[in-house]
């Protein structure tokens, strides 16, 4: 990436990290503080786990409006439905990490793919 290319660093959970890293986490799910509703297709982010990080580009960014519409959406795999999830664990688990009061800020699907 240029110097001049906007780049952002999140905390990842180190499994999702690691997914990433493989190439089979290419959807972050985040809801829409102000801070992640910046990002945008062609962004760098930088995904921090302790001392690891990994490097990604943003490809695209697209907002639901609940957590079930997006994964009526988006494929669970590239969420990170490898670690054996279901569909409905995988929803739990974002629920467990984003609670009602913040899904209502939307919900946004950020794909990425490592740089």
């Amino acid at each position: 990436m240029s110097d001049t290319t906007p780049s952002h660093r999140l905390n990842l959970r180190k499994p999702y990290l690691k997914l990433i890293t493989d190439g089979i986490k290419t959807v972050e799910v985040r809801v829409g503080y102000p801070k992640m509703r910046r990002i945008q297709a062609g962004h760098e982010l930088t995904f921090v786990s302790g001392d690891d990080t990994v490097t990604t580009r943003v490809k695209r960014v697209t907002e639901y409006g609940s957590f079930e519409a997006l994964l009526d959406h988006e494929d669970a795999v590239a969420i990170g439905g490898d670690l054996g999830e279901s569909r409905d664990e995988l929803l739990a688990v974002i629920r467990e990490i984003y609670p009602p009061d913040k899904e209502k800020l939307g919900v946004l699907a950020i794909q990425i793919e490592l740089t």
